[in-house]
Protein backbone atom coordinates (compact mmCIF):
# COMPACT_ATOMS: atom_id res chain seq x y z
CA UNK A 1 0.00 0.00 0.00
CA UNK A 2 1.09 3.46 -0.89
CA UNK A 3 1.44 5.60 1.68
CA UNK A 4 0.14 9.48 1.95
CA UNK A 5 3.43 10.75 2.34
CA UNK A 6 5.49 8.13 1.00
CA UNK A 7 4.58 8.76 -2.59
CA UNK A 8 6.15 12.36 -2.37
CA UNK A 9 9.06 10.69 -1.49
CA UNK A 10 10.00 12.46 1.18
CA UNK A 11 8.84 15.10 4.04
CA UNK A 12 7.96 18.97 3.08
CA UNK A 13 10.90 21.08 3.99
CA UNK A 14 10.34 24.14 5.90
CA UNK A 15 9.77 26.40 2.76
CA UNK A 16 7.96 24.33 1.52
CA UNK A 17 5.44 24.31 3.80
CA UNK A 18 3.06 27.64 2.08
CA UNK A 19 2.79 25.57 -0.91
CA UNK A 20 1.16 22.84 0.21
CA UNK A 21 -1.85 21.85 -1.45
CA UNK A 22 -3.99 20.13 0.99
CA UNK A 23 -6.67 18.92 -1.25
CA UNK A 24 -4.76 17.69 -4.09
CA UNK A 25 -2.79 15.51 -2.03
CA UNK A 26 -5.87 13.96 -0.38
CA UNK A 27 -7.84 13.58 -3.15
CA UNK A 28 -4.32 11.88 -4.71
CA UNK A 29 -4.54 9.47 -1.95
CA UNK A 30 -7.77 8.31 -2.75
CA UNK A 31 -9.52 9.62 0.28
CA UNK A 32 -12.92 10.85 -1.80
CA UNK A 33 -14.01 14.16 -2.30
CA UNK A 34 -16.04 14.30 1.13
CA UNK A 35 -13.89 13.26 3.22
CA UNK A 36 -11.11 15.61 1.59
CA UNK A 37 -13.35 18.99 1.87
CA UNK A 38 -13.97 18.42 5.60
CA UNK A 39 -10.32 17.28 6.57
CA UNK A 40 -9.26 20.67 4.49
CA UNK A 41 -11.92 22.57 6.01
CA UNK A 42 -10.91 21.15 9.43
CA UNK A 43 -7.55 21.85 9.20
CA UNK A 44 -8.27 25.24 8.30
CA UNK A 45 -10.06 26.16 11.12
CA UNK A 46 -7.23 25.10 13.13
CA UNK A 47 -4.34 26.74 11.52
CA UNK A 48 -2.86 23.59 10.54
CA UNK A 49 -2.42 23.87 6.85
CA UNK A 50 0.67 25.45 6.83
CA UNK A 51 1.81 22.93 9.50
CA UNK A 52 2.47 19.39 7.91
CA UNK A 53 3.61 17.50 11.51
CA UNK A 54 0.47 18.67 12.95
CA UNK A 55 -1.77 18.43 9.97
CA UNK A 56 -0.80 14.65 9.64
CA UNK A 57 -1.51 14.05 13.60
CA UNK A 58 -4.66 15.55 13.13
CA UNK A 59 -5.43 13.65 9.64
CA UNK A 60 -4.47 10.51 11.99
CA UNK A 61 -7.02 11.41 14.71
CA UNK A 62 -10.04 11.57 12.40
CA UNK A 63 -9.12 8.56 10.73
CA UNK A 64 -9.17 6.47 14.25
CA UNK A 65 -12.28 8.00 14.81
CA UNK A 66 -13.65 7.60 11.06
CA UNK A 67 -12.73 3.74 11.41
CA UNK A 68 -13.55 3.35 15.05
CA UNK A 69 -16.68 1.04 14.12
CA UNK A 70 -16.28 -2.44 15.47
CA UNK A 71 -16.27 -5.09 12.67
CA UNK A 72 -19.35 -7.49 13.17
CA UNK A 73 -18.04 -10.89 14.00
CA UNK A 74 -19.13 -13.59 12.47
CA UNK A 75 -20.64 -15.55 15.39
CA UNK A 76 -21.75 -19.95 16.47
CA UNK A 77 -25.44 -19.97 15.78
CA UNK A 78 -26.95 -22.98 15.43
CA UNK A 79 -27.72 -22.72 11.87
CA UNK A 80 -25.00 -21.74 9.40
CA UNK A 81 -23.99 -18.44 9.34
CA UNK A 82 -23.97 -17.55 5.90
CA UNK A 83 -21.73 -14.74 4.07
CA UNK A 84 -22.75 -13.38 0.47
CA UNK A 85 -19.66 -12.28 -1.63
CA UNK A 86 -20.66 -9.40 -4.45
CA UNK A 87 -18.06 -7.57 -6.47
CA UNK A 88 -17.54 -6.63 -10.31
CA UNK A 89 -15.68 -8.82 -12.15
CA UNK A 90 -11.47 -9.14 -11.21
CA UNK A 91 -12.05 -8.07 -7.70
CA UNK A 92 -10.72 -11.44 -6.41
CA UNK A 93 -13.79 -12.70 -5.14
CA UNK A 94 -13.14 -16.56 -5.47
CA UNK A 95 -9.73 -15.69 -4.30
CA UNK A 96 -10.91 -14.29 -1.03
CA UNK A 97 -13.53 -16.68 -0.69
CA UNK A 98 -10.79 -19.62 -0.39
CA UNK A 99 -8.66 -17.77 1.62
CA UNK A 100 -11.35 -16.50 4.26
CA UNK A 101 -12.62 -20.66 4.29
CA UNK A 102 -8.88 -21.14 5.00
CA UNK A 103 -8.75 -18.44 7.68
CA UNK A 104 -11.98 -19.60 9.33
CA UNK A 105 -10.85 -23.38 8.96
CA UNK A 106 -7.42 -22.70 10.88
CA UNK A 107 -10.36 -21.09 13.82
CA UNK A 108 -11.84 -24.42 13.95
CA UNK A 109 -14.91 -23.75 12.00
CA UNK A 110 -16.38 -26.22 9.49
CA UNK A 111 -16.80 -24.62 6.18
CA UNK A 112 -18.91 -24.44 3.36
CA UNK A 113 -18.21 -22.91 -0.26
CA UNK A 114 -20.87 -22.51 -2.67
CA UNK A 115 -19.80 -21.60 -6.65
CA UNK A 116 -22.64 -19.36 -7.12
CA UNK A 117 -20.64 -17.89 -10.26
CA UNK A 118 -22.33 -20.52 -12.85
CA UNK A 119 -21.51 -18.44 -15.67
CA UNK A 120 -17.68 -18.80 -15.58
CA UNK A 121 -16.33 -22.09 -15.45
CA UNK A 122 -12.89 -21.51 -14.61
CA UNK A 123 -14.60 -19.88 -11.40
CA UNK A 124 -15.93 -23.10 -10.29
CA UNK A 125 -13.02 -25.70 -10.88
CA UNK A 126 -10.97 -23.07 -9.13
CA UNK A 127 -12.97 -22.59 -5.89
CA UNK A 128 -13.38 -25.93 -6.12
CA UNK A 129 -9.44 -26.89 -6.23
CA UNK A 130 -9.29 -24.71 -2.94
CA UNK A 131 -11.95 -26.97 -1.37
CA UNK A 132 -10.31 -29.69 -1.73
CA UNK A 133 -6.94 -28.27 -0.69
CA UNK A 134 -8.31 -26.86 2.75
CA UNK A 135 -10.62 -29.19 3.36
CA UNK A 136 -14.30 -27.44 3.26
CA UNK A 137 -17.43 -28.61 1.77
CA UNK A 138 -18.25 -27.64 -1.66
CA UNK A 139 -21.49 -27.03 -4.27
CA UNK A 140 -21.01 -26.07 -7.50
CA UNK A 141 -24.22 -26.11 -10.29
CA UNK A 142 -24.25 -27.00 -13.91
CA UNK A 143 -22.78 -24.55 -16.79
CA UNK A 144 -25.81 -21.51 -16.26
CA UNK A 145 -27.52 -22.88 -13.92
CA UNK A 146 -29.52 -20.68 -11.63
CA UNK A 147 -27.31 -19.39 -9.06
CA UNK A 148 -30.27 -18.84 -6.38
CA UNK A 149 -30.91 -22.46 -6.49
CA UNK A 150 -26.61 -23.43 -6.21
CA UNK A 151 -26.91 -21.07 -3.39
CA UNK A 152 -30.37 -23.21 -1.96
CA UNK A 153 -28.78 -26.32 -2.01
CA UNK A 154 -25.37 -25.27 -0.67
CA UNK A 155 -27.42 -24.16 2.54
CA UNK A 156 -29.19 -27.02 2.70
CA UNK A 157 -25.85 -29.24 2.30
CA UNK A 158 -24.02 -26.90 5.06
CA UNK A 159 -26.95 -27.68 7.48
CA UNK A 160 -26.72 -31.42 6.62
CA UNK A 161 -22.87 -31.54 7.39
CA UNK A 162 -23.87 -29.21 10.27
CA UNK A 163 -21.09 -26.52 9.01
CA UNK A 164 -20.52 -23.40 10.71
CA UNK A 165 -20.28 -21.31 7.79
CA UNK A 166 -21.41 -20.83 4.45
CA UNK A 167 -19.56 -18.82 2.12
CA UNK A 168 -21.62 -18.05 -1.67
CA UNK A 169 -19.23 -17.03 -4.42
CA UNK A 170 -21.04 -15.05 -6.71
CA UNK A 171 -20.54 -13.75 -10.70
CA UNK A 172 -18.91 -10.48 -11.25
CA UNK A 173 -21.10 -7.76 -11.90
CA UNK A 174 -21.24 -4.35 -13.19
CA UNK A 175 -22.94 -2.64 -10.57
CA UNK A 176 -24.84 -0.46 -12.97
CA UNK A 177 -25.87 -3.74 -15.11
CA UNK A 178 -29.87 -3.85 -13.56
CA UNK A 179 -30.64 -7.51 -14.36
CA UNK A 180 -27.17 -8.67 -12.67
CA UNK A 181 -27.86 -6.91 -9.39
CA UNK A 182 -32.15 -8.25 -10.04
CA UNK A 183 -29.84 -11.86 -9.82
CA UNK A 184 -27.82 -11.10 -6.56
CA UNK A 185 -30.80 -9.26 -4.63
CA UNK A 186 -32.45 -13.18 -5.85
CA UNK A 187 -30.11 -14.88 -4.38
CA UNK A 188 -30.54 -13.16 -1.27
CA UNK A 189 -34.25 -13.92 -0.91
CA UNK A 190 -33.40 -17.36 -1.99
CA UNK A 191 -31.53 -17.69 1.25
CA UNK A 192 -33.90 -16.16 3.28
CA UNK A 193 -36.73 -18.99 2.35
CA UNK A 194 -34.00 -21.01 4.07
CA UNK A 195 -33.48 -19.30 7.05
CA UNK A 196 -34.67 -15.89 7.65
CA UNK A 197 -31.82 -14.03 8.80
CA UNK A 198 -29.37 -15.24 5.67
CA UNK A 199 -27.32 -14.18 4.52
CA UNK A 200 -26.15 -12.75 7.58
CA UNK A 201 -23.33 -10.87 5.93
CA UNK A 202 -23.12 -9.45 2.32
CA UNK A 203 -19.71 -8.50 1.56
CA UNK A 204 -18.12 -6.47 -0.86
CA UNK A 205 -14.81 -7.48 -2.58
CA UNK A 206 -12.85 -4.82 -3.94
CA UNK A 207 -9.53 -4.03 -5.94
CA UNK A 208 -7.75 -1.77 -3.90
CA UNK A 209 -5.95 -0.32 -7.04
CA UNK A 210 -9.18 0.83 -8.42
CA UNK A 211 -9.05 4.01 -5.97
CA UNK A 212 -12.09 5.83 -5.10
CA UNK A 213 -14.20 4.04 -7.79
CA UNK A 214 -14.43 1.37 -5.19
CA UNK A 215 -16.67 4.42 -3.57
CA UNK A 216 -19.23 4.43 -6.49
CA UNK A 217 -18.72 1.06 -6.53
CA UNK A 218 -20.23 0.27 -2.88
CA UNK A 219 -22.50 3.07 -3.43
CA UNK A 220 -24.23 0.97 -6.27
CA UNK A 221 -24.04 -2.33 -4.98
CA UNK A 222 -25.31 -0.69 -1.16
CA UNK A 223 -28.16 0.37 -2.76
CA UNK A 224 -29.01 -2.62 -4.82
CA UNK A 225 -27.99 -5.75 -2.34
CA UNK A 226 -27.15 -3.73 1.01
CA UNK A 227 -23.57 -4.03 2.24
CA UNK A 228 -22.65 -4.97 5.73
CA UNK A 229 -18.54 -4.98 4.96
CA UNK A 230 -15.80 -4.50 2.33
CA UNK A 231 -13.01 -6.86 1.95
CA UNK A 232 -10.28 -4.87 0.41
CA UNK A 233 -7.94 -7.07 -2.44
CA UNK A 234 -4.39 -6.21 -3.79
CA UNK A 235 -3.19 -3.63 -1.13
CA UNK A 236 0.15 -4.63 -1.49
CA UNK A 237 0.29 -3.19 -4.66
CA UNK A 238 -0.07 0.36 -6.28
CA UNK A 239 -3.45 0.65 -3.74
CA UNK A 240 -2.92 3.97 -2.00
CA UNK A 241 -5.88 2.76 0.56
CA UNK A 242 -7.52 6.20 1.02
CA UNK A 243 -10.70 4.81 -0.17
CA UNK A 244 -10.82 2.46 3.14
CA UNK A 245 -11.94 5.62 4.80
CA UNK A 246 -13.88 6.96 2.21
CA UNK A 247 -16.35 4.52 2.37
CA UNK A 248 -16.78 4.32 5.79
CA UNK A 249 -17.18 8.07 5.98
CA UNK A 250 -19.75 8.41 3.01
CA UNK A 251 -21.42 5.09 3.71
CA UNK A 252 -20.53 3.91 7.04
CA UNK A 253 -19.37 0.55 5.26
CA UNK A 254 -16.50 -0.91 7.44
CA UNK A 255 -13.67 -2.68 5.84
CA UNK A 256 -13.57 -6.16 7.78
CA UNK A 257 -10.05 -7.73 5.80
CA UNK A 258 -7.73 -6.86 3.31
CA UNK A 259 -5.88 -8.81 1.11
CA UNK A 260 -2.14 -8.22 1.22
CA UNK A 261 -0.76 -10.83 -1.57
CA UNK A 262 -1.46 -14.22 -3.16
CA UNK A 263 -1.09 -16.73 -1.22
CA UNK A 264 -3.93 -18.16 0.68
CA UNK A 265 -2.90 -17.06 4.28
CA UNK A 266 -2.48 -13.61 2.74
CA UNK A 267 -5.91 -12.31 4.33
CA UNK A 268 -6.27 -10.36 7.51
CA UNK A 269 -8.57 -8.98 9.76
CA UNK A 270 -8.08 -4.96 8.95
CA UNK A 271 -6.99 -3.14 11.70
CA UNK A 272 -6.98 0.19 12.32
CA UNK A 273 -3.98 1.29 13.41
CA UNK A 274 -1.86 -0.85 11.04
CA UNK A 275 -3.84 0.88 8.08
CA UNK A 276 -2.80 4.33 9.21
CA UNK A 277 0.37 3.90 9.55
CA UNK A 278 0.70 2.29 6.45
CA UNK A 279 -1.47 5.17 4.83
CA UNK A 280 1.24 7.69 6.29
CA UNK A 281 4.05 5.66 5.26
CA UNK A 282 5.24 3.95 7.99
Amino acid sequence: MKGFWRKLGRRFAPEEEEKIDWEALMLEADLGLVLTERLTELLRDEGLLRKPKEAEERIRQELRKILAMEAPKVANLERPEVILLVGVNGGGKTTTAAKLAFLYGKEGKRVVLAAADTFRAAAVEQLETWARRIGSGFVAGSSGADPASVAFRAHLQAEEEKAQLLIVDTAGRLATKHNLMLEAAKIRRTLAKRDPQAPHHVWLVVDGTVGTNALSQAGEFHRAVGLSGLVVTKLDGSAKGGMIAAVMEELNIPTLFVGTGEKIEDLQRFDAEWYIEEFFGG
